[in-house]
């Protein structure tokens, strides 16, 4: 719906020209960026259902062996063996760009690359069951680290999607048809105001002519 209220004049004109100029191109753009969000988007779902699938596999292996140990073991033998661990890992904190989105990027390191550096107790008094739970649970603890770091990013895409399909949209359907309401409400208002010119001139010319030659058309 055009402004009233804005001055019908060659200058505003130009200027909401070079405006719709301006939303058209960002609509585009926005367009863009949001159907390849979406895209990224998508991607980052499949890779989320494929990393969920094998964390509960791996959860579930580790944890039915922990269930033999815990049948075997004493709670206070397994309490014991548990109590002091001999590795640590260091976590690093990185970011990824996506679409001008700061995704996480999580990487760890173990303080010692022994395998063995992961149990810490002797093997004298404790299951093998307690030993296969434990290795089931290193292997699946980078992939549990890029779960995480996958549902991050799903979460930050979503809301980039979101904010960039609101801008879209106010674009699409506020911005653009306002400008071009007002540019044809400001092209119709010169026009007119160029034919009452006319109309004007060519009055003064028929008095013109009437007082200098007492001319009547």
């Amino acid at each position: 719906m055009a402004n009233t209220a804005i001055t019908p004049t060659r200058m505003v004109l130009n200027q909401l020209k070079g405006r719709l100029k301006t939303a058209r191109r960002g609509h585009k753009l926005l367009k863009d960026k949001r159907d390849e969000l979406m895209r990224q988007f998508m991607d980052v779902v499949r890779r989320n259902k494929e990393l969920r699938t094998k964390v509960e596999q791996g959860l579930t292996a580790a944890f039915a062996s922990q269930q033999v140990a815990s049948a075997i073991m004493s709670p206070e033998m397994m309490e014991q063996a548990l109590l002091y661990p001999r590795q640590s890992v260091e976590l690093d904190l990185t970011y990824k760009n996506i679409m001008s989105v700061n995704v996480p990027r999580y990487r760890f390191q173990t303080k010692n690359n022994d395998p063995s550096e992961i149990f810490p107790y002797g093997f004298a008094q404790t299951s093998g069951e307690l030993d296969d739970a434990l290795e089931k649970l290193a292997q699946v603890f980078q992939d549990m680290l890029e779960l995480a770091e996958v549902e991050k990013t799903m979460q930050l895409l979503a809301e980039e999607i979101e904010k960039t399909r609101r801008r879209v949209n106010a674009l699409e359907y506020v911005m653009i048809p306002e400008l071009e309401g007002n540019i044809k409400y400001i092209s119709m208002k010169l026009e007119e105001n160029e034919n009452a010119t006319k109309v004007r001139l060519l009055k003064v010319k028929e008095m013109v002519l009437q007082d200098a030659h007492h001319y009547k058309q």
